[in-house]
């Protein structure tokens, strides 16, 4: 069988040095590699260590005459069975999700019909930049995949968060899931959404509102479906905790950010909606709000949209519908009413008043509300009750264990 064939575009960030280690993983095992070597991806690796390591000519310039004399960027771009960028800084991923196209790797990046994978790599404050968002949310719609980025100490000294480049093996890994599949597990060839962290709606440019969900919960199950073999999607609100593994994550801040994010997702096999979302939200002052001699300003509330509900109500509406219903009191009676008033199928139930200590936790104790009655479980860790929930998912579909 003929090796599948690889496009490595190297861009212009420190974690390029990675790219060298990840051409010998890559053929290591069996893959075939060119490489496109970006002006600053060349400030970092030489091109005479990535042509030696692909056997392959290293190529650089759109303009160069003896590979352009056949149209050499589309050749590049459509003798590969997938194209790899790694690292994809942000200047990369912004040309991809606004179709330029000025040198060689972003015009083969436009050029191709191969799936594209993407290993981001840059600074945390970069990372979470709205435009860098937005271009990341945009690419996602497009069915460009990802892998990573990772929580760790950054090149610049005493700096940490989340933007470092996944490792080489870890990326290899995601090739092999991009073009292969997965082989295994009782939710393949299903496609899972779920919600997952607070929303954060802004009172003025400093405060917000919020609550304390951590997301956990929420990650648990996203990485326990991705176990299971379903393509999975996580709309995330604001969290601290790291992305989980082989997902595809659309970070969000407000509910009506969250909603857009879920209806551009959609459809899916099986919607979680685990996620906090802030009830009500403000105008929003322009500019911050000072304490005065008059008293504190009154705050006007809107309601926000409800999520569940509305995707409850859809005509592309997931197969199984699954809410949380987080309480402080009466948790199972409040459960049943929320499964009927929202139109789902399964409501999953915890108290999470100060006493539990569920909401920022690593533990929880739910209840399972459906139409069939109440199943209460005991304490476990979140990630148990992950694995748990995901099993019944499987078993509600009648997936195979």
């Amino acid at each position: 069988m003929t090796a599948p064939r690889i496009l490595l575009v190297i861009g212009g960030g420190i974690a390029a040095y990675k790219s060298l280690d990840l051409i010998r993983r890559l053929k290591e095992r069996g893959f075939s590699v060119r490489a496109i070597l970006t002006a600053g991806g060349a400030q970092f690796v030489t091109p005479l260590s990535v042509a030696t390591l692909t056997a392959e000519r290293c190529f650089q310039d759109l303009f160069d005459l003896t590979d352009e004399h056949d149209v050499g960027h589309i050749r590049l771009a459509r003798d590969a069975d997938l194209v790899l960028v790694a690292p994809a800084t942000a200047d990369l991923i912004a040309k991809m999700a606004n179709g330029l196209a000025n040198d060689l790797a972003s015009t083969a990046l436009i050029a191709t019909t191969a799936p594209i994978l993407l290993a981001p790599a840059m600074n945390p404050t970069m990372w979470e930049n709205a435009a860098t968002r937005r271009n990341v949310e945009r690419l996602t719609a497009d069915g460009v995949s990802f892998v990573g980025p990772e929580t760790g100490p950054m090149a610049e000294r005493g700096e940490s968060g989340l933007g470092r480049m996944s490792e080489p093996l870890d990326i290899v890994a995601a090739v092999e899931r991009k073009l292969h599949g997965r082989r295994e597990g009782p939710l393949v060839g299903l496609r899972v959404l779920v919600t997952s962290g607070p929303t954060h709606e802004p009172i003025d440019p400093v405060r917000v509102l919020a609550n304390r969900s951590s997301g956990r919960q929420g990650h648990a199950i996203a990485a326990a479906a991705a176990r299971a073999g379903a393509e999975v999607t996580l709309v995330s609100g604001p969290v601290s905790i790291t992305d989980p593994k082989d997902v595809t994550v659309v970070r969000v801040e407000t509910a009506r950010e969250m909603l857009e994010a879920v209806e551009r997702s959609l459809p899916a096999d099986i919607g979680v909606f685990a996620a906090a979302v802030a009830d009500w939200r403000t105008d929003g002052a322009p500019q911050k709000l000072k304490k005065g001699g008059g008293g504190p300003p009154a705050l006007s509330l809107v309601e926000n949209p409800d999520i569940l509900a509305t995707v409850a109500g859809r005509a592309d509406r997931p197969r199984l519908l699954v809410g949380f219903a987080a309480e402080t009191e009466n948790v199972v009676a409040h459960a049943k009413e929320k499964l009927a008033r929202k139109g789902c199928d399964l409501i999953v139930a915890n108290d999470v008043s100060p006493a539990s200590g569920v909401m920022g936790g690593e533990a929880n104790t739910v209840h399972l509300v459906s139409a069939d009655g109440v199943e209460s479980w005991p304490a476990m860790s979140k990630g148990a009750v992950a694995e748990e929930l995901v099993e019944r998912f499987a078993a509600s579909l009648g997936r195979p264990a």
